[in-house]
């Protein structure tokens, strides 16, 4: 007695090779089903998923077909002996990266969870408990949320941040849209890629310089930013798994503080810059320790003078939203040029931008001064010089609008240095 076919259709997760070292996948459905698209029968269905071949294929060409060439990839075999000694052909392996195993257990987790619904859709489609529709399509809006591009949604996080921190973020967005090809979705982002990525940033190239790596800072950076964006898509839901936790930060490099000595800032002072407001809001900043983010917004109206108090701005810092009342030297205000409605800006028109920055290293340039100097190396020269004059540390760190003297602390780092430079100086025979 014949054994009776089963009429429930069958789903089998398969791959197809498609390059030299990746396999696609792809699910064989018997009997076969209507293609929602095209309206036609078909038994394949493609998940846009790939593993890392295990085995070695070549490309190996065809017979001619209506006048065209045509090539296969086929496997790449090799003779070995079984336990008798007798000649064998075996496929030759590859081996795998630790990146590439993962990458391909995740794969075949995801691929075959998709199959398990299909198979599940296919067999009882007509008595889905209303649990089970709402699973079901929940499973749907999942799989369209994973489709969606994660470049795209690192843009608009990008648009929400602002200055310099925005500049660091377009900047990753960049090395993300390099490391991909442009094309990067939710699906994508695997623990293997975030690694894979963590080591592209390891090793890559700066896109601002030729041939230049990039900085030990600069790789912590734009990985914080990375990091950053694919715990806001878990939060978000776009994200299943939570991998902020998982995948390891890149370690900030030993920090340089950079700053200018008095005879340096006097160069700076007559040397000629391309933006006038750039030249006199850094040297404003050098006097008086100003962040850039105070001293674009500072108005005149918080520019004040009283007989007790003398030249003073009364004004919130905007990094830490506390207010401030901070005594200025009066050459500061040399620097702020005439005086203007209380409502306007003091350095109006004065902006971050790239091209502010390549002037600022122009201009410091120009005055002999070859070492990387910032916008933020003002700031860092007025609190080298108040030590270096005497001013106790905790004044300086209210000058500086720190909330603890432990941040004003590097700075006590440069200065014992100077002293230990200045003491060798002094080792000569007598």
């Amino acid at each position: 007695m014949k054994k009776k076919k089963s009429k429930h259709p069958k789903v089998t997760l398969r791959m197809k090779h498609i390059t030299g070292q990746r396999q696609s996948l792809y699910l064989d459905i018997y009997p076969p089903i209507i293609d929602p698209v095209t309206d036609n029968l078909t038994r394949r269905k493609f998940l846009d998923l790939f593993v890392w071949n295990e085995f070695e294929y070549k490309k190996q060409p065809l017979n001619e077909s209506f006048g065209r060439k045509q090539t296969a990839w086929v496997p790449v075999m090799e003779g070995s002996r079984d336990r008798k000694g007798n000649p064998v052909e075996k496929q030759r392996r590859i081996r795998l990266d630790e990146v590439q195993v993962t990458h391909n257990q995740e794969a075949m987790r995801t691929a075959e969870r998709i199959r398990a619904r299909i198979e599940t859709e296919l067999l009882a489609p007509e008595i889905y408990t209303r649990l089970e529709k709402k699973q079901r399509d929940e499973d749907q809006r999942r799989e369209k949320r994973q489709k969606e591009s994660f470049l795209d949604f690192f843009l608009k996080q990008a648009d929400q941040r602002k200055e310099s921190n925005r500049d660091i973020w377009l900047i990753t967005y960049r090395h993300l849209k390099q490391f991909t090809g442009g094309r990067l979705s939710f699906a994508d982002i695997t623990l293997s890629f975030c690694n894979s990525f963590r080591d592209y940033l390891m090793k890559g190239p700066s896109l601002r310089t030729e041939g230049r790596e990039l900085s030990q800072n600069s790789k912590a950076a734009y990985f914080r930013k990375f990091r950053a964006a694919i715990k806001q898509a878990h939060k978000d839901g776009k994200l299943e798994e939570d991998l902020y936790h998982q995948v390891p930060s890149i370690e900030d490099g030993k920090t340089v503080r950079e700053y200018l000595n008095l005879e340096e800032l006097r160069r700076l002072a007559v040397t000629d810059c391309g933006v006038p407001v750039l030249k006199r809001a850094a040297m404003f900043s050098a006097l008086t320790g100003l962040r850039f983010s105070d001293i674009e917004k500072l108005t005149w109206k918080e520019i004040q003078y009283s007989e007790a108090e003398g030249h003073h701005l009364t004004f919130r810092q905007k990094k830490t939203d506390q207010p401030e009342i901070l005594p200025i030297p009066d050459n500061a205000l040399q620097w702020t040029g005439p005086a203007g409605e209380p409502e306007a800006k003091v350095f109006d028109s004065l902006e971050y931008s790239a091209y502010n920055n390549d002037l600022l290293r122009k201009w410091t340039t120009a005055a002999g001064i070859t070492r990387h100097i910032t916008f933020h190396s003002f700031r860092h020269t007025f609190a080298t010089l108040q030590l270096t004059l005497g001013t106790d540390i905790y004044t300086v760190s209210k000058m500086l609008g720190h909330q603890s003297v432990k941040t004003t602390e590097i700075y006590t780092k440069v200065i014992d240095q100077k002293k230990r430079e200045a003491a060798d100086r002094m080792r000569f025979d007598l």
